[in-house]
């Protein structure tokens, strides 16, 4: 990469750009010394999440939903663009879909008109609600084809089956990541997701609300960890294709996940518990053992380390009047 950056420099799409992941992941970029194209249509995404970047002259801001075409020059391309959390997801879930699928198309059509490495950011619901624990690359899932999350997980699940197309058919560089669940500044408050609920909850000395019996688990990724995995996928040779996961090992029952966030905030905080959401996974937990070996990853920010730092985002969110506190 250092090799290249030499001779010229690069120019980077990514789509979803003013997202959680996407900022962080120009940012990176920028650092990194290339010249950023940043594509968004603000369904999720917000110019907060990338105001630090706005005035830098190699970044460029593109409002443009990816379900058209774009007609861009570039070097490589990060797939980000899709809502992530089931509440933005379910909102319209037809135009999920559209995004994963038609997404997909236009932006392997653009890598394949300009010779560009594409990377495809998927989602370790891929796997559904898992017979295998913890789950590999070689597990196909157990994914409800026709339930409410379906658009999420069957989109994702065609948008891989195309960039392997393109792959077999056109001899185009792909890279898919399937992503697990990852958290940290920046996410947003309305997004329903655990982290972000059980914070808020917490700093409001409100009831946290656990989905079932609290048993079910997830493995945590720190956003940094995962935006420097992307990297290090989009940097390996033309023969790694992936799938690979990304994502921390650790695993945590959700209610090991409140009461740490409330022992982190000192929050007053009681437990409440609501009925689990239909076809929601009761564990998930990567298998990164293919990340470790062909790109030497994987996650160095602790639950504890990183949920201090993201409750240190929402709480001087709250002092300044962006979060209801």
């Amino acid at each position: 990469m250092k090799k290249r950056q030499l001779m010229r420099r690069k120019r980077v799409l990514v789509t979803g750009g003013a997202g959680f992941l996407g900022s962080f992941l120009c940012e990176r970029l920028l650092a990194l010394g290339n010249e950023v194209l940043c594509a968004d249509n603000f369904f999720t995404g917000t110019r907060d999440n990338i105001a630090a970047i706005l005035g830098n002259y190699r970044f460029e801001l593109l409002r443009h939903d990816i379900t058209f075409p774009l007609y861009v020059e570039v070097d490589e391309i990060y797939n980000l663009a899709c809502p992530a959390s089931p509440i933005h997801y379910q909102h319209d879930p037809v135009q999920t879909t559209k995004t994963s699928v038609h997404g997909a198309i236009n932006m392997l059509g653009l890598a394949k008109r300009t010779g560009a490495r594409i990377l495809q950011a998927s989602t370790s619901e891929i796997y559904g609600d898992p017979e295998i624990h913890p789950q590999n690359e070689s597990y196909w899932g157990r994914v409800n084809p026709i339930g409410p999350r379906s658009c999420y997980d069957e989109g994702k699940r065609c948008a891989e089956t195309l960039f392997f197309d393109y792959w077999r058919q056109h001899r185009l560089p792909i890279k898919v990541a399937r992503i697990f669940n990852t958290y940290g500044p920046r996410m947003q408050p309305d997004d329903g997701r655990v982290v972000s609920n059980f914070v808020l909850q917490a700093l409001r000395n409100q009831p946290i609300t656990i989905y079932g019996d609290g048993q079910q688990t997830r493995s945590f990724c720190f956003v940094e960890d995962l935006i420097e995995g992307l990297i290090r996928l989009m940097d390996s040779p033309d023969d790694v294709t992936g799938p690979v996961n990304l994502g921390n090992p650790v695993e945590f029952r959700m209610l090991e996940l409140a009461q740490m966030v409330i022992a982190l905030t000192g929050s007053a905080s009681k437990l409440e518990y609501s009925p689990l959401p239909q076809d929601d996974p009761r564990q998930r937990q990567p298998d990164i053992g293919l990340a470790r070996q062909l790109l030497d990853w994987q996650p160095a920010v602790s639950l504890e380390e990183g949920l201090g730092r993201t409750i240190d985002y929402f709480r001087q969110q709250m002092d300044l009047g962006q979060i209801e506190g």
